[in-house]
C-alpha cells in the first residue's frame, strides 16, 4: 500500500510537471515570449513540489532506496509523457518508442531484484 501511495503522489507530480515543461510546445502556444514562458512554466512547476518532496521523503521513510524512486519516477515520467505527447501535442507513436520503454521496464527490475 506504501509503495502505492509514493506512485500516486509520483504520477500526480509527472502530470503537473509535463504540463510545466511541455505545454507551451503546442501549436498556438508558441508566441509567448520566452520570459513569459518562464514564469508561466514556473508558477505551474511550484505545484509539482507539493507531491514529488512527499513522494520522495515517505518513500525513504518506508525503506523505498533513493535509486528505486528515481527509476519509479522515471518511468512514470515516460508513461505521463507518452500519453501527454499523444493526447496533447497530437504526436505520433512508433515501436522504437516501444522498445526503448522496455528496455527502461528492464533496468526497473534489475533495480528491484534482490
Amino acid at each position: 500500500m506504501r509503495l502505492l501511495i509514493v506512485i500516486g503522489l509520483l504520477i500526480v507530480s509527472n502530470i503537473i510537471m509535463t504540463f510545466a515543461w511541455y505545454w507551451h510546445l503546442k501549436s498556438g502556444n508558441t508566441h509567448f515570449p520566452v520570459w513569459k514562458l518562464i514564469l508561466i512554466s514556473w508558477s505551474i512547476a511550484l505545484f509539482e513540489y507539493a507531491f514529488a518532496v512527499p513522494a520522495n521523503h515517505f518513500g525513504a521513510a518506508w525503506n523505498i532506496k533513493p535509486f528505486q524512486l528515481k527509476i519509479i519516477q522515471e518511468v512514470i515520467t515516460l508513461l505521463v509523457f507518452t500519453v501527454f505527447a499523444i493526447t496533447y501535442l497530437k504526436q505520433d507513436f512508433s515501436w522504437n518508442y516501444v522498445y526503448s520503454f522496455l528496455f527502461i521496464l528492464g533496468a526497473v527490475y534489475f533495480a528491484f531484484k534482490k
